[in-house]
This record gives C-alpha cells, structure tokens and sequence, in this order.
C-alpha cells in the first residue's frame, strides 16, 4: 500500500486497476477520470480535401467487445469510489460511444450524480462524410460516494467568472489546439484526446479546496496535474504509457503556482465589508454616475453620499433595489450593475476587485 505522501504531487507508472489498488481508502478529494472511450474507429477518416484525419487509434481505445470493455471499467471505477473520501466528488467524462454505459456502471455502484455536463466545442472536427449531425460536444458525469455527502462546490466563485450569473450546465470551451497541444519528436500530436487546460480549470476550481488532493487514473499528458499545481491543488497521475509520463513530467516542472485570492476561494467566504461609499471615496465609482439592472432596462443615478436616485426617491441601494422589485427587502450589490472600464459588471464584483487590487498593492 502506497503512503500517501510519497505519491502526492507525483506520476505513477502503471496499470491504473492494479495502482489504484495500492492507494489507501478515503483518501483523495477529488477524481478526475478521462477513460479509453472505446471508439471502434473503422477505417481511414479522410478530410474534404481527401487527407488523412488522425482520430483516435491508439492501442490503448481497444477492446474486444462491449463485456471486456465494461468490465474494465467496473473494476476500475470501483477502486475509485474506495479512494475517494466520503465527501469527495468524481468527474467522468465520455463521448457518445461511452458516456451512457459509464452512467449504468456508476449508479449500479451507487455513486450519486450531481450534474451531467456538457463540454460544447466551437471548434470540434467536422463530419467529414456528411453523413451524420457534427458531433460537438463531450459529456462529463459529476458524482459523489453517497446521496448525503457534504462535498465541496464553489459556488460563488464559478458565478463570478460567468460573469455574475448562476453558472450553467454547458461550457462551451475550445478543444486543446495550438501551443498548448504536446507534439512528438516528428512534430505530431503526442496524445489523440489531450483535454484543454480550461476545461480542467473549471472543473478543478469548481470542486476542490486549496490543498486538496486530485487524483486522474488516465493521467496521459498531465493536464490535470498541471492545472492542479497552478491552482494551489496537489495531484496523484496514474499512466502505463512512459512516454506520457515523461512528457507530463516536464510539463508540470514547468508549472508556477498561482496563489491568487480566485485560487484561494475569497469568493467563498462573506463578501469584504466595503461599502459603497469607499468605492466612491477611492474611485471605483463617482457620483452621478449610472447603475443599472441586469438588462440595461433600468438606470439609477448615484449620489455623493451613497445612495441612488430613480428620478424620485433617494435611496439605500438595498432599499431601491426593493422598490423596483415591488419587495419589501433585497440585496442592492447583486441586482445593480455597472461599467467599470469598459466591462458592464455586477455591482458587487466591483467590491471583489477593489479587495483584490488593495490587496496586490
């Protein structure tokens, strides 16, 4: 059995299934998983211009039929549910020719689903044949051990960076392409499915604390741990393939944390006590100047002592933002918002960037 901390922050060269089994119960905090997805790919897949598209036909996508394939991931998908602390999450992502039987297996091992997500990519490979509907997006399956579990999710921090609204269930997140896409010695992508790191940011972010341990069992190129370590996260990499491993390992040596008070969930904790009259002493705001709703339907003015006026009354934001709602209370810093340079923001954000400019000072 594994001691935790001489694998913490570390790549495993191994068979996931017999790896995992060396990791101690109850003991990460979070799973990513990025399974074969068994594609069956048949063929050669030619582009419009009559060149070779290179999909997935690696070694490792292969199985004999849909029963070895489901056994495979039964065993490993068990040993994860007994790694995984009782308030831990697990994220599994698939395509359409996986995605359905990893559900079956999961609740049959009675983990609870949170949330399906769906990862829509504006720049996914066309259906180079015409024959079927473009196939755009991948699923993620967001789960913990038990219905009951206490598990960690970020909240206020994902309605932040979507712009002060409830984050939503579909991300619409580019594939990894680019300088961020690994190549071999010839100049070739190294690995057929290396996931974005914003994909990974999202999800890292969203259910982890500072510290936290991430485990990926399907480690590849290390996209997990390279996100984790920027995020102030530790990661355990479980990889068969040496070349994946080494490649993994100098990307993540290149990694430089980022201990940022997003990274560190200030968001998470009661929003910092700033009221708007220090906004207008420091100027972040200035008087006359306009607030609105959401929609830009509604303006207010605000005045030098901190109030707004509707052309009527003169108020507390808090009280105003009652007034036009026909409520008898509400929270003036989430209903108004403001163009701060340039970017037409929720009103409390202004608060968050004030904390975090005062802060870097």
């Amino acid at each position: 059995m594994y001691k935790l901390e001489k694998i913490k922050n570390n790549i495993i060269l191994g068979d996931t299934i017999r790896e995992l089994k060396l990791i101690k119960d109850n003991s990460v905090d979070m799973i990513f998983a990025d399974p074969p997805y068994f594609m069956q790919t048949e063929g050669e897949l030619l582009r419009t211009d009559g060149t070779k598209f290179v999909g997935v036909e690696d070694e490792w996508d292969k199985f004999s039929n849909y029963s070895e394939y489901d056994e495979f991931c039964f065993k490993w998908l068990k040993e994860c549910k007994r790694v995984l602390k009782k308030n831990g999450t697990i994220w599994v992502i698939g395509s359409f020719q996986n995605i359905f039987r990893l559900g079956y297996i999961m609740q049959n091992l009675n983990f609870w689903i949170l949330n399906d997500i769906i990862w829509s990519k504006p720049n996914a490979a066309p259906n180079f044949a015409g024959t079927r509907f473009q196939n755009s997006h991948e699923t993620m399956i967001w789960c913990t051990k038990e219905k009951k579990a206490k598990y960690s999710f970020n909240y206020k921090t994902m309605k932040y960076l979507n712009n002060g609204k409830q984050d939503k269930s579909i991300w619409d997140l580019s594939i990894c392409i680019g300088n961020e896409r690994l190549k071999d010695s010839r100049g070739k992508k190294l690995h057929s499915t290396q996931k974005p790191e914003k994909l990974l940011y999202k999800i890292i972010l969203s259910s982890t604390k500072p510290d936290d341990i991430v485990l990926d069992p399907f480690f590849g190129t290390g996209t997990t741990g390279a996100v984790a370590k920027r995020l102030g996260r530790n990661f355990i990499g479980i990889e068969r393939n040496f070349e994946y491993v080494e490649a993994a390992k100098n990307r993540i040596d290149n990694i430089v944390p980022e201990f940022t008070e997003l990274n560190n969930l200030a968001l998470e904790v009661k929003p910092p006590r700033v009221p708007i009259e220090k906004l207008l002493e420091v100027g972040y705001l200035t008087e006359g100047q306009k607030l609105y709703d959401s929609n830009k339907k509604i303006e207010v003015i605000i005045t030098k002592n901190g109030k707004v006026f509707d052309g009527v009354d003169e108020l507390s934001i808090h009280k105003m933002s009652a007034k036009l709602l026909g409520k008898t209370n509400n929270n003036g810093w989430n209903f108004f918002w403001v163009f701060y340079k340039n970017e037409f923001i929720e009103l409390n954000k202004l608060r968050y960037i004030y904390q975090e400019e005062a802060y870097a000072k």
